[in-house]
């Protein structure tokens, strides 16, 4: 196989990439184009980008690992550590231990450090590779970092509240039901289309800002930047939806939802802190969770982070970890 390097994404160009990405393990949509492309160009702006590509001896295009220089002689894949829940070298199924060991060995006489972060367990880039960086005289450590929450959905909601923990099951019904007595008008609300969700991401930036002060912190003036652009985008390629949780007022609570495959995902959330009594939050993740089951999905998947709420919904945790490739000292 042969290593070719770009310094940019439009190189390989949307359609070959999102070739690679349809006939590759992980299809979430942290590696598509409409991903990589606006956090390349939202938080990699001024940065160095190295884009190798990994070619086989049909000229075929079988896998791409787009790095960004974060510091001398370091670089991280592209999607970063903090708005990505899942990365992992872009290949075709089949061909990530070929890619890699091709990969390795282009670099092996490099002392550049190449951070992965958030790639899934399962992932070869977990099992196989810190064998092939030894094999090329390098190392590569793979801790875990994180873990994802995941709930396999049944055929009804009737079976998803049937299989929970007694407890849990009291708690969400109770808090249900109080919430319909006391709030009769309320009701949930879908933005499914490039304008509509155009329209209400204010409502969302409001929400998730106002629901705790690291929240505030975190969506920036260059978040926001990011999540108008990348949500709107995925949106018109039917990859996200925003939900609210509506009363006659203003919205109370508010979800990015990501989708892929059989997969539904909660992005990120907010909620108006004022009305934490009435569980705004869990009112409308059992409405998503609801939808999602009715559409015929076959996963819910909370993403990174082990928030106590998401427990309540009979996940089993999935890992990713953190994979760090560079010389031996």
């Amino acid at each position: 196989m042969k290593i070719e390097i770009d310094d940019s994404l439009e190189a390989v160009g949307p359609d070959a990439w999102d070739a690679v990405h349809a006939g590759s393990r992980l299809r979430a949509p942290f590696l598509a184009w409409t991903w990589q492309r606006e956090w390349v160009g939202v938080f990699a702006e001024g940065r160095r980008l190295e884009l190798r590509r990994v070619v086989d001896a049909a000229g075929r295009l079988v896998a791409l690992l787009p790095l960004v220089e974060i510091g001398p002689q370091r670089f991280m894949l592209a999607g970063g550590a903090d708005v990505s829940d899942y990365l992992d070298l872009l290949a075709l199924r089949g061909e990530e231990t070929d890619a890699w060991a091709a990969l390795l060995e282009a670099r092996a006489a490099s002392r550049a450090v190449w951070e992965l972060h958030a790639v899934p367990a399962a992932s070869p880039t977990v099992t196989a590779l810190p064998g092939l960086a030894a094999a090329a005289g390098l190392v590569a450590h793979a801790p875990v970092e994180e873990r994802c929450p995941v709930v396999a959905l049944p055929e009804s909601w009737d079976a998803f509240l049937a299989a929970l923990p007694k407890k849990h099951r009291h708690e969400l019904t109770r808090k249900l039901r109080r919430f319909e007595r006391e709030i009769p008008d309320g009701r949930i609300a879908w933005e499914t289309t490039p304008a509509g969700i155009d329209t209400r991401l204010e409502h969302f930036l409001a929400l998730h800002r106002a629901s705790r002060a690291g929240k505030a912190k975190f969506m920036d003036a260059r978040m926001e930047r990011f999540f108008r652009r990348v949500i709107v985008a995925l949106a018109a390629r039917g990859a996200a939806r925003l939900a609210f949780l509506d009363v006659a007022e203003r919205p109370i609570a508010a979800f990015v939802m990501l989708e892929w495959e059989d997969t539904v995902g909660l992005y990120n959330s907010g909620f108006a802190p004022e009305r934490a009594a009435l569980s705004p939050g869990l009112v409308l993740l059992a409405g998503v969770v609801r939808d999602a089951i009715e559409r015929g999905r076959r996963r819910f998947d909370f993403l990174r982070g082990e928030e106590r709420y998401k427990y309540e919904f009979g996940p089993s945790a999935e890992e990713v970890h953190a994979v760090t490739i560079e010389a031996r000292a």
